[in-house]
């Protein structure tokens, strides 16, 4: 039987052809066409493919296709009205902007927006513009007084060429007068109507004879007036809101030796969405193109601008009166400029209240840690504020703050004077060590010495103990201001046992009330001393803490706070208590000079009683007189006032001891007798004759008995 060629199969004793591009192991490789011949076949390229060795008919095993560039290939297959984008064995052409495509071989046809806006019932160019179409795209041309700012496609927005009048300005500053001349001319010329699109305005050659004209002011001529400072900001700031729109780029960066500016414009049918971020050397702006657009009639554009100056610090480091609020216990601090003065200028007409603060970060002319920082604007009345700016965040070397309207801002250093200076705090800690080993020998001596025990000595006992006690909490916590909770404990304390030493000091005038009038039972029970001395104290304590606690404490010492009348806790029962004390005094003197007028006075007695007197009224005057001195310090800068206050704190323990310790005859004969039994010890330990010590003993013996004798009056 014969057999058929390669290629044929027998059907019915003939030898038909084979469909090759039929069988399943025969197979052209990617992007390939299968084409069967008589007994045979062969692969082409697919359109858009070429195979790569330049043949037209192949094999599946021999050849490959690789796809064709039409895009290189055939140079303007979709004219120049479309941009070419190249596919995988295909191409696809994408109409420029103001094109659109017409038909499926990629041509493009101009579209006529102002034809479609009219059918439309949109305004592209304003209500006081006329739209021209030109192929591709279309220009707004502008009345007189109106300008699309050389963009042709925005809006005719009005323009105010007045704000640039230079009338107002000194004749003395012929800079700012230059500056504004300039600026007015651009703005004449940008508000003349224009026919056609060419000759835009340059809005960054005119930036830069913005700076070099502000650079010859601020450099030559310092600002003799607020108003004179505020007239130079405001004409900064209306010079970035003519210039920005007329910027070519997205984002312009420009600087001179005396500002440093930065400015992003965003343009489009639609206002602009997103967050910006605008940044000079020593400033950062963060806000959003919602706040910097706002939400009035839309231009056509959107800008924001971040204008710093650098040296113009030293001109408006005045004009503090305006800023209130910054006391701190009834002190006003003197202000200080402490960042570079920064301006933020937006296209959005309506900057007073804005939707969203805007957050600036300035960073500090000086690294400082500890020191209270303002955030504030120059308002129009050529003066500092701090209304709609606060602080945020402050570390040494930056300050954050947000603001709610725009205008140009600073951080402020607030200056708080001083309370002590080295020398007041060097006479307080010496002073009050000196007072607390003399304080703490007098609380022995009124607890351990026998002759000069009764209602007196328990009085100036319990006085110490309290005075002890207050100087040993001021030496370790007056200054001790963290923890809050710890200071006002602190400030509590001192505020009882302070007033304790008054209580004990008005029973002491009340005692020496008694022994003159009531000659018999002039004593008074320990019990009610006690309640009367500690009691009393507690009981002001309480009730203050109660009704202001948050008086206790301040931010600078652990004391009562002069806010909202909470020292007259203290100073209130101070004066009564002094008042009481002088009316006692007078009584007591009184009735001393009818005794000692009488025929048949007691000297002895009545010598003792005048020497309590006399102790106790130089005791009220010492104690008394401290805090008189101490009453001038709620106005500062009294230096006299706070010198005497000081020294007088710091030593009253010390003239407590010299009063009731050593100029006391009995309180001498028993210091005597004490350190004569000491030195008598040592010399039994030490002495190689034992006879001196009877001696002693009678002398310390007869000397005891004539104190003991002296003691009974």
């Amino acid at each position: 039987m014969p057999e058929c060629d390669l290629g044929f199969n027998m059907e019915g004793g003939k030898c038909v052809d084979v469909n090759d591009c039929l069988k399943p192991l025969v197979a052209c490789g990617d992007h390939m066409l299968c084409f069967n011949t008589h007994g045979s076949y062969y692969c082409q390229c697919q359109p858009g493919f070429t195979e790569i060795n330049g043949r037209i008919n192949v094999t599946g095993i021999d050849g490959q296709c690789t796809d064709d560039n039409e895009c290189v290939s055939s140079k303007g297959i979709c004219g120049h009205k479309a941009d070419c984008l190249n596919l995988i064995g295909s191409f696809k052409c994408t109409c420029h902007d103001g094109y659109r495509n017409t038909s499926t071989n990629g041509h493009c046809k101009d579209i006529d927006e102002c034809k479609d806006a009219e059918m439309q019932k949109q305004d592209l160019c304003g209500s006081k513009g006329a739209c021209k179409n030109t192929d591709g795209s279309y220009w707004c041309k502008c009345a007189k007084g109106y300008t699309n700012y050389g963009n042709a496609r925005t809006p005719c927005s009005e323009l105010d060429c007045e704000t640039f009048e230079a009338g107002s300005v000194p004749q003395y500053n012929a800079g700012l007068a230059d500056l504004l001349s300039m600026m007015r001319n651009s703005c004449v010329a940008l508000s003349q109507p224009n026919t056609s699109v060419e000759g835009k305005a340059d809005g960054d050659a005119l930036l830069e004879k913005l700076l070099t004209a502000s650079e010859k002011v601020l450099s030559s001529v310092d600002m003799d007036t607020s108003e004179d400072m505020y007239g130079l900001l405001s004409t900064m700031e209306k010079s970035i809101r003519l210039i920005g729109p007329q910027l070519r780029g997205n984002l312009t960066k420009m600087g001179s030796t005396e500002t440093d500016v930065e400015i992003a414009v965003q343009r489009g049918r639609s206002p602009p969405t997103g967050l910006v971020r605008l940044k000079t050397e020593n400033a950062t702006l963060d806000t959003d193109w919602t706040t910097a657009a706002g939400t009035g009639s839309y231009p056509g554009f959107a800008m924001a601008a971040l204008l710093s100056y650098k040296n113009l610090e030293r001109s408006v480091n005045r004009s503090f009166d305006q800023l209130q609020g910054f006391e701190k216990d009834d002190v006003e601090p003197t202000f200080k400029i402490f960042s570079q003065v920064v301006s933020v200028v937006v296209s959005n007409p309506s900057t007073h209240n804005l939707s969203h603060p805007v957050i600036l970060t300035l960073r500090h002319l000086q690294d400082k840690s500890e020191a209270s920082f303002v955030c504030a604007y120059w308002n129009d009345r050529g003066a500092w504020s701090a209304d709609g700016c606060h602080q945020q965040h402050s570390n040494a070397t930056h300050t954050v703050c947000q603001c709610e309207h725009l205008s140009s801002f600073a951080v402020l250093m607030a200056l708080y004077p001083m309370d002590q200076n080295f020398a007041l705090q060097l006479i307080t800690k010496i002073g009050l060590i000196i007072s607390l080993l003399c304080l703490g020998i007098c609380i022995l001596t009124f607890k351990f010495c026998r002759s000069i025990q009764g209602t007196r000595t328990t009085i100036h006992l319990h006085l110490c103990i309290c005075l002890f006690i207050a100087d040993l909490i001021f030496v370790a916590g007056i200054t001790q201001t963290k923890p809050e909770g710890g200071c006002r404990f602190i400030a509590a304390m001192l505020h009882i046992f302070f007033m304790g030493v008054f209580a004990w000091m008005l029973l002491e005038g009340v005692q020496l009330y008694r022994m003159v009038v009531l000659v018999f039972n002039a004593t008074i029970r320990p019990l009610y001393l006690f309640l009367f001395g500690y009691g009393t104290p507690l009981v002001i304590v309480i009730v203050s803490a109660i009704v202001r606690p948050e008086g206790y404490g301040t931010k600078e010492l652990c004391w009562l706070s002069l806010k909202d009348g909470l020292i007259w806790s203290f100073y209130g029962p101070v004066c009564v208590i002094i008042f009481l004390n002088v009316f006692f005094f007078i009584v007591t003197v009184w009735k001393l000079a009818q005794k000692i007028s009488s025929l048949n006075p007691d000297l002895s007695k009545l010598n003792t009683i005048k020497t309590f007197t006399v102790t106790a009224i130089a005791q009220m005057c010492i104690l008394g007189l401290m805090w008189v001195f101490g009453a001038f310090l709620f106005r500062k800068g009294n230096i006299v006032a706070e010198y005497i206050f000081t020294v007088l704190n710091s030593l009253q323990g010390a003239l407590v001891f010299i009063m009731h310790c050593l100029l006391s005859r009995q309180v001498r004969e028993e210091y005597y007798n004490f350190l004569f039994c000491i030195c008598a010890r040592k010399k039994q330990r030490y002495s190689d004759f034992s006879s001196t010590h009877p001696s002693s003993s009678q002398s310390r013996g007869s000397r005891s008995g004539q104190n003991t004798g002296e003691s009974q009056i």
